[in-house]
């Protein structure tokens, strides 16, 4: 009986360090995109529209639930269990529900703004940037009304079952009324009242494009672009409404199997695998939202170009212990190019460099070899590829 006591174990920790190996890379993939996401979101600050709001608040959620979850449970799963006490258990869990459902309500908040302006467009079109930040604030005020009842002990923060990561007390929900009920309420009004909400109003979107889809092929150019727009904003909030769904539906079910079936009969995996589902939810919204936003695209792809150029450049002469000694600076006055583009012509080969170029030459010993290299720094424009 022992032996096969320690061999369950065993099988239990090989397959929790399996979905270690998955969680740190859905945490990193989350870190970069959703820190990109809103670096390119601050870079057009001054053209976004009231819509694009929630996907930054999307962002920002997301974000919030990858650096307070995937440290404490990346390193939690390497020991193979929970390593930073109550108290922590507390924040971590109240750091989770209050991200997630800010994020689902943040979802719902984008569905039915996006039915309001394409199913009633003359309400749509009077939607600002004020409504945006005053339904995102209810979004944050929502979720911390949930966030904090377990505090407040209705319902109860505590280990998950698999013992690395904390949420609700799911076996002080399957023996307690009042923490039932809790379960209950979260099940009710932040997953069946958004899914509900969700559906119909994209429902009703696809309804009112399908029915006036001839009529609108008939009008100006101007409409027509209109409608594109409308069209790219309900794409991408559908993709990521179903990345998210899917990856909390699979949670939602196992809080009703925890407080309503027998939960010695759950094993830890079926707790663990959608917790994991959970958190790599983060990595949904960044890439699908830069993927189906054409103007985001083409300012990410500018900027990490910049970026990229210029760890280029910092590298050139920096690499290991390399010693430049300082030769007077030779300024060069060139005829200056008038061009359309950002870009040197690739095929006139008597094009000539733009103007005020310092070159610094410096001559480079490095065991025992001596390397030249040459710093060029140009006061045009960084090139974009």
């Amino acid at each position: 009986m022992q032996h096969g006591s320690d061999s369950l174990l065993r099988q239990t920790k090989t397959k929790l360090l399996t979905l270690l190996t998955l969680i740190f890379p859905a945490g990193v993939c989350s870190l970069f995109g959703n820190s990109t996401l809103l670096y390119v979101s601050y870079r057009k600050k001054h053209l976004l529209k009231p819509a694009e709001y929630f996907i930054i608040n999307l962002a920002v959620s997301d974000l919030g639930l990858t650096l307070s979850l995937y440290p404490m449970a990346i390193t939690s799963s390497f020991y193979h269990r929970w390593l930073y006490g109550k108290t922590v258990c507390s924040i971590y869990a109240f750091c989770g529900m209050l991200f997630g459902i800010c994020s689902l309500t943040t979802l719902t908040l984008l569905s039915m703004v996006c039915f309001v302006k394409v199913c009633c467009p003359f309400y749509g079109n009077r939607f600002n940037s004020v409504h945006g930040c005053l339904l995102i604030a209810c979004a944050w005020v929502y979720a911390l009304l949930f966030a904090c009842s377990p505090l407040a002990h209705w319902g109860e923060y505590g280990p998950e079952p698999y013992g690395t990561a904390c949420c609700i007390d799911w076996r002080l929900s399957n023996q307690h009324t009042t923490a039932r009920s809790y379960t209950v309420a979260l099940f009710v009004f932040c997953y069946i009242l958004p899914c509900c909400v969700i559906v119909a109003s994209y429902t009703g979107i696809l309804v009112t494009v399908h029915a006036s889809r001839k009529t609108m092929e008939q009008h100006a150019s101007r409409q027509t672009h209109m409608s594109s727009i409308q069209t790219i904003i309900v794409k991408l909030s559908v993709a990521v409404c179903i990345g998210f769904f899917a990856a909390w539906s699979p949670y939602a079910v196992v809080s009703m199997w925890a407080a309503f079936g027998h939960i010695e009969n759950i094993p830890p995996l079926a707790f663990a695998m959608p917790a994991m589902f959970a958190k790599s939810s983060t990595i949904y919204n960044p890439i699908i939202y830069l993927m189906l936003r054409p103007n985001f695209r083409r300012m990410m792809r500018r900027d990490m170009g910049t970026l990229c150029h210029a760890c280029l450049k910092s590298c050139l002469c920096f690499q290991g212990p390399v010693k430049c000694c300082s030769k007077p600076e030779i300024r060069v006055r060139l005829h200056t190019i008038h061009r359309q583009t950002n870009q040197f012509p690739s095929s006139n080969s008597s094009a000539q460099p733009p103007e005020n170029i310092n070159m610094k030459i410096c001559d480079v010993k490095e065991s025992e070899k001596k390397v030249k290299c040459k710093n060029i720094f140009t006061d045009s424009v960084l090139l974009h590829s």
